[in-house]
């Protein structure tokens, strides 16, 4: 069977109606977090296989990750599916007004390489807690989870309801979007392919969301803890060897304390990883040579202040820390997405500022600062997608909290109830009652302009 005649299958599918009713959904969401359990051995063999990701490293960032979203959509479940009570306006007297959640229909979900796990089944779940059927296409430059994706999603689903494409995505996705209608389009991605995607989505009014990248900044003001500042940084940014799209990309340090964080960004490397990285076990390693080549020629666009060392036949590459004296250059125009941290001081806020606005609208912003004033001034200062204050990366952990960018960075947002709204459209509805039904609504409407002011302020 084709792509087309399996998406049409689906759409059959999805038109009976069977996905919509709460027990069907809290079935599937029970089934896929007990096949998720059952495989958990085989989900830490492929992402160590494709990214050296350690068992510790995988449950936090990927399948434990899913499972908790698989959780919480389960217990807030019936809540997020029952009608939304809103007011009604006098003029509508005495009616009642609500909005009801409803499945938009059969989705697409195209995932990336960095959180192939994660980033497939973390936007999966909504879409199912939703009531939709989905069609998911997950990166091929990630092959071993690729392959355990498969085997969980074509044992726990019927292919009419949840179908596994596999492929290079340059080729499959644009035949899937130009011979199929879908109702809704969840691009995890580069900017560079989310534009693609928007463009194939257009023809035909299909709605987007693009989870996408950009340089994300992480200022360090001249009163903030530069010693919880350097762990947190440290974490963060070294996370999946850099390949995380809120990692901080640069940071931004006053020039009062800039030594200092370089010394205990050093010393956290070492205390995190050892005195050889390379043999550290939470240490991963880049995707592919491809990826390592990239991320290597930043090397030479800034002064090496820690790490350096390269090793494309175990595509590794060490923690780095860059010392930058020109923004304009290659390392600050382009989004890393690897373990090499650029480092700028800066003396005042609007410098500061206008570095960040060479690459506006980021994914995430950090601060660390322990004034609120200067808390206060940054967050009015620069647009973001979403970030942290005396943090990194970890409000993305927050289901409560919206996760996505905006312009360049991305649009539309997801995680917990975010996600399951990305995938419902929101109907409102009006319910007037029969018994009530005063003439002075219809026409004429002679001498009552007086008497509409006032009830329509």
């Amino acid at each position: 069977m084709n792509t087309s005649e399996a998406t049409q299958k689906m759409r059959s599918y999805f038109e009976t109606g069977i996905t919509k009713s709460y027990n069907f959904r809290k079935e599937q969401l029970q089934k896929l977090k007990a096949t998720v359990q059952k495989y958990e051995g085989e989900i830490f063999e492929a992402l160590h296989k494709d990214l050296r990701k350690s068992k510790e490293e995988s449950y936090i960032s990927e399948n434990g990750f899913v499972l908790s979203e698989a959780s919480a959509s389960l217990k807030h479940l019936k809540g997020w599916m029952a009608p939304e009570k809103v007011e009604t306006n006098w003029f509508n007297f005495p009616s009642k007004s609500f909005v009801m959640a409803e499945p938009l229909g059969v989705v697409l979900i195209i995932s990336p390489w960095n959180y192939p796990f994660n980033l497939l089944f973390t936007p999966l779940i909504g879409a199912i807690a939703a009531g939709n059927c989905v069609v998911v296409k997950p990166s091929e430059m990630a092959p071993a989870t690729t392959a355990i994706t498969k085997k969980i999603i074509e044992e726990t689903f019927d292919p009419q309801y949840i179908l596994f494409i596999e492929g290079d995505g340059a080729t499959v996705v644009p035949e899937l979007m130009n011979n199929f209608v879908f109702d809704h389009v969840f691009y995890t991605g580069s900017t560079a392919v989310g534009k693609v995607i928007y463009e194939l989505a257009a023809k035909n009014l299909v709605p987007v969301t693009l989870e996408l990248g950009g340089k994300s900044p992480c200022v360090i003001e001249s009163d903030a803890d530069v010693k919880i500042a350097a762990k947190r940084i440290t974490m963060t940014k070294f996370l999946n060897a850099g390949q995380t799209c809120v990692a901080p990309d640069y940071l931004l340090v006053h020039e009062t304390v800039k030594e200092k964080l370089i010394t205990a960004i050093i010393e956290n490397i070492n205390k995190f990883f050892g005195d050889d990285v390379q043999r550290a076990d939470f240490y991963g390693r880049i995707i592919n040579e491809k990826q390592f080549d990239r991320i290597e020629k930043y090397l030479a666009f800034g002064k090496i202040l820690s790490g350096g060392k390269t090793d494309k036949k175990d595509l590794y590459i060490e923690p780095t820390l860059l010392q930058i004296n020109d923004t304009n250059n290659t390392v600050m125009q382009e989004e890393i997405f690897g373990p090499v941290l650029p480092i700028i001081s800066f003396t005042n806020m609007d410098g500061a500022v206008n570095i960040i606005k060479q690459n506006k609208n980021p994914l995430a912003f950090y601060l660390f600062t322990s004034s609120k004033e200067k808390e206060i001034n940054w967050l009015g200062a620069v647009a973001f997608g979403g970030g942290c204050i005396n943090n990194a990366a970890l409000h993305l952990v927050n289901d409560k909290l919206p996760f996505g960018g905006r312009g360049a960075s991305g649009m539309g947002s997801y995680h917990g109830k975010f996600t399951f709204d990305t995938f419902s459209h929101k109907k409102s509805v009006m319910k007037t009652p029969t018994w009530f039904d005063p003439s002075i609504k219809y026409p004429p409407f002679t001498n009552r302009l007086n008497l509409f002011k006032k009830v329509m302020k």
